[in-house]
């Protein structure tokens, strides 16, 4: 047998020799033409027509691919040479004048020189000799065709088959261009389908049959990966992948194609920042809140609000984690920008429901958002320029692929916007901000890796009145990650985060003032994934979280104030907490999740406690005695287990069903007047008289794609309950209150809805539609005096909006002119009423209706943008683009509020609109 398979080896050769002999190409005749912005067809009918070649491709492939060249009589090889050069396409052209255009790989079309030279052994490299390919394809092409050898190859394997079992390989995906890790990225073989994702440094770990495996790599806004590997051991394989020059391709949410079918994780949403910028804001900046606020389950209350409610949950119930430290107030200027700088974020994940067991302290949802690691390559910067706020980032490496950083600052120049109102007064206003962030990666060698962020923003404001608000936040955070082995690894984190503000006035300097309150958290922790088999998944941790607060100062400011000072006891608490969590994977089609966090949380003194009369209501003249504590000596524990689980079975390839269930504890909790995040508002830890919030959420959900997953198709229903909620008696005090207790109520909270998505990740076209039917309720646990609302029945919570609808649409005219235009609607939120007048004792008094009873009218509005690129040379001093977009694009009022006057005798209401008028917006973007 082995000398008939040469004599026929030998055989094709002679055959292939004679017919290269024999079959010689004819002269290339050159082509001419102005291919000026034409289509890919249209190119090749007029080459076609000019000469005998004969084009092959795929159209779907080239839909988007424009021409721009202007030809005088040159070779067909060197015009498509410039054509594709930069681009995932190659092409081969064989004896016989057909063109073959392909993506990443050319065709061979002849036999390798030496082909009967060389033997056939799995450890041979592929090569490709087309002389045709640019140096640029070249080395696209080879790290595809070269085969990787992983683990140490012994005699054995070498001599005989590869040894039977499986091993584990490790390794790290990072962009080529720049270094920096790929987060979400998919790391899958197709026989067995066996997979895993990359986490938020980059890593992976897979456990593979030993033997030669195509792996393939997945990722946003990249062009698809395979690497040829043979597995003879466990080992180390790092991944390179580039970015995808077709922005038609570009994914605003997912990571994968079939991950909302593949994965296990229900009520979860990835965004990537580099697709957001398409969607048009306010005033003209890439904001990543705004886009959290489009998707299914989230909403807010208020046209300028970042605070998002999620699934029934408050504003508070969200822990926002900046490179794993938590935000407490994640907006400025008013809540019309975010705290996050676009150009510094590399991802940001938001869990709706199946909250993983490794996050606690929240009850509704968990905001991640990660950093970029900076160019490991080369220095470069990015920037913008718009009508209100102007950024800058700079990054590069400090040791060539060692040590990276990036820096970005963000500042806003608003006040020259405030002099032009027709208000006189309002011509005075002041309304300043400025944040900015550092974050600097080092390798110390394959297994240590350390992450340092920073993070300061400071705010300063006055309108039309002598009263200046400042807050400020601070972050600081330091990361170790170690490997130990291919199968575990650990992070171990230190953070600090710091928020205050302060309101004063100095106008009248004998009631000048000045009012501080300050939060400050620093926590340790350590978290450990280990990958036993690809079967399971284990992360188990521990973590310890130091709260202090300072809930008031009240100080005279100035040496003729008159004021009295006042300061409300300074707080502190010690929450710790351990966890474990198991993903199992027991058939293809049934995955599970489990996972149990066990929370511990100790108020802490040096601090005064007001004693209560047993059975009636917490109020002032119900206190009976004060127990004092030492520094730092226990007050009150509290703890508890907090159970997540979640569940998958598929359905078909295309379709599946998921549920899960997840209970959550809170032990800081925000106090507010508003229903907006404001720079007053107040948090307060739990104590003996305000117990820690509880909450439970069931979810099930049902998802569909279509067979190419090019378009989603998902519905999640949702039912939570939460325990001990505050609520605020009427006339509640809760600035400088120093038994807060006696002015909120307890209640216990119930939220239940439905969320329909729709949406196209691909094409020219593309978006997602959603649907949110949802109510949150709530009912005080009292039952007698103050502590009793609405009769002790259940009403609307001040954020309940049963509708919501939401589209976003994008269209990609070409490669550097695309359309988004969005709309939403929700229904009004619940406000509380006067329903009539009364007198007593001569003075006239308002009757109110029952709590949050009516609604302000439905909001909807309509956004339009136009996103303008500068051309695409590769060779380029700069790289720019515009951003042309208008905001409430009907000019529709709003209301963000409904308030009541007393004019002469009558009760007048009136609607406050933030934005009553079209706001059009132009931003200049550049990088370099």
């Amino acid at each position: 047998m082995a000398q008939l398979y040469r004599i026929a080896l030998l055989f094709l050769g002679v055959v292939c020799c004679l017919t290269n002999g024999f079959g010689q190409a004819p002269t290339e005749k050159p082509v001419s033409g102005d291919f000026t912005n034409q289509r890919f067809d249209q190119f090749v009918r007029t080459i076609e027509g000019q000469t005998a070649y004969h084009f092959f491709y795929n159209p779907a492939d080239v839909d988007s691919l424009v021409v721009d060249l202007r030809i005088d009589k040159q070779p067909l090889r060197a015009v498509l040479r410039q054509l594709f050069e930069g681009s995932k396409f190659s092409f081969s052209i064989d004896n016989q004048q057909r063109v073959y255009v392909t993506i990443n790989r050319p065709i061979r079309t002849e036999l390798p020189i030496g082909f009967f030279l060389r033997g056939s052994s799995d450890s041979e490299t592929d090569s490709t000799s087309a002389a045709y390919l640019t140096e640029s394809q070249k080395k696209r092409v080879e790290p595809e065709t070269k085969l990787y050898e992983i683990g140490k190859r012994t005699n054995r394997d070498a001599g005989s088959p590869i040894r039977p079992g499986r091993s584990t390989i490790n390794g790290y995906v990072r962009n080529v261009a720049s270094g920096e890790p790929i987060v979400g990225a998919a790391v899958y073989i197709e026989n067995p389908r066996l997979g895993t994702v990359t986490d938020q440094f980059g890593s992976y770990a897979i456990t593979l049959p030993r033997g030669r495996h195509d792996l393939k790599l997945r990722s946003i806004g990249l062009k698809d990966a395979r690497r040829r590997i043979v597995i003879y051991g466990d080992g180390k394989f790092d991944i390179e992948m580039e970015d995808d020059v077709i922005a038609l391709k570009e994914v605003v949410i997912e990571a994968e194609k079939d991950a909302n079918i593949a994965g296990i994780q229900m009520g979860q949403e990835r965004v990537d920042i580099k697709s957001i910028k398409q969607v048009p804001t306010a005033l003209g900046e890439a904001d990543l809140l705004r886009v959290i606020q489009t998707l299914p389950g989230v909403k807010t209350v208020g046209e300028s609000s970042t605070g998002l409610n999620v699934r029934g949950g408050a504003t508070d119930q969200n822990l926002i984690l900046y490179n794993d430290a938590p935000i407490y107030n994640s907006s400025h200027l008013f809540g019309f920008f975010s705290a996050f700088n676009p150009d510094m974020i590399k991802s940001a994940e938001l869990y709706k429901s199946a909250i993983p067991a490794r996050f606690g302290g929240r009850l509704s949802s968990v905001l991640d958002v990660q950093t970029r690691d900076g160019n490991k390559k080369k220095f470069i910067g990015s920037g913008g320029i718009g009508l209100l706020t102007g950024r800058l980032t700079l990054e590069g490496p400090l040791i060539k692929d060692k040590t990276s950083f990036i820096i970005g600052v963000r500042t806003t120049y608003s006040d020259w916007l405030l002099k032009q109102l027709q208000n006189a007064s309002f011509q005075k206003s002041q309304a300043q901000f400025y944040d900015l962030n550092l974050h600097v990666t080092h390798d110390f060698n394959e297994k240590n890796t350390i992450y340092l962020t920073g993070y300061m923003s400071r705010d300063r404001f006055r309108l039309n009145s002598d009263t200046s608000y400042r807050y400020q936040n601070q972050i600081a955070t330091l990361k170790w990650k170690h490997v130990f082995t291919n199968k575990l690894y650990s992070v171990y984190t230190a953070s600090y985060s710091g928020y205050k503000y302060s309101v004063s006035s100095e106008k009248n300097p004998l009631t000048a003032y000045q009012l501080d309150f300050a939060i400050n958290q620093s926590q340790l922790k350590a978290d450990f994934n280990f990958y036993p088999t690809n079967q399971h998944a284990v992360d188990f941790g521990i973590s310890a979280t130091h709260y202090n607060l300072s809930p008031g100062n009240f100080q005279p400011k100035g040496n003729e104030s008159l004021i009295v000072p006042d300061v409300v006891a300074n707080e502190k608490g010690l929450e710790s907490a351990v966890y474990i969590g198991d993903r199992f994977d027991i058939t293809p089609k049934l995955s599970i999740s489990g996972g149990l966090r066990y929370s511990l949380y100790t108020y802490l003194g040096p601090h005064s406690v007001y004693q209560y009369v047993p059975g009636l209501p917490k109020a002032v003249n119900n206190i009976t005695d004060t127990l004092s504590y030492a520094n730092n000596q226990p007050i009150k524990t509290y703890h508890g287990p907090e159970y997540r689980f979640s569940l998958r079975y598929s359905l078909s390839s295309s379709a599946s069903v998921k549920a899960s269930f997840n209970r959550t504890r809170q032990y800081i909790q925000m106090l507010s007047n508003t229903t907006v995040i404001s720079p007053t508002d107040i948090w307060k830890l739990s104590d003996p008289n305000i117990a820690p919030q509880i909450g439970d959420q069931y979810a099930v959900g049902l998802y569909k794609n279509n067979r190419t997953n090019t378009v989603e198709m998902s519905v999640e229903a949702y039912y939570k309950t939460m325990q001990n909620m505050l609520d605020y008696r009427s006339g509640a005090t809760l600035i400088l209150n120093h038994h807060i207790e006696t002015d909120v109520v307890s209640a216990q909270g119930k939220a239940y809805g439905v969320e329909f998505l729709v949406k196209k990740m691909t094409g020219k076209l593309n978006g997602w539609l959603s649907y949110t039917y949802s109510r949150t309720l709530l009912r005080t646990n009292g039952q007698i005096g103050s502590d009793v609302i609405n009769k002790g029945e259940y009403y609307p919570s001040s954020y309940d909006k049963p509708h919501d609808v939401t589209m976003i649409g994008n269209y990609k005219i070409n490669r550097r002119f695309s359309l988004s235009l969005n709309f939403t609607y929700s229904t009004g939120r619940p406000i509380t009423l006067p329903v009539a007048k009364y007198a007593v004792d001569n003075s006239l008094r308002l009757l109110y209706s029952e709590r949050n009873q009516y609604r302000i009218p439905d909001y909807y509005r309509a956004d339009f943008a136009m996103n303008i690129e500068g051309n695409h040379k590769v060779r380029k001093l700069a790289h720019s683009s515009w951003t042309l977009a208008v905001y409430n694009l009907t000019g529709r009022h709003n209301a963000y509020s409904v308030y009541f006057k007393s004019e002469n005798g009558v009760i007048n209401g009136y609607q406050l609109s933030i934005f009553g008028q079209p706001i059009p917006s132009i931003t200049y973007n550049f990088r370099f």
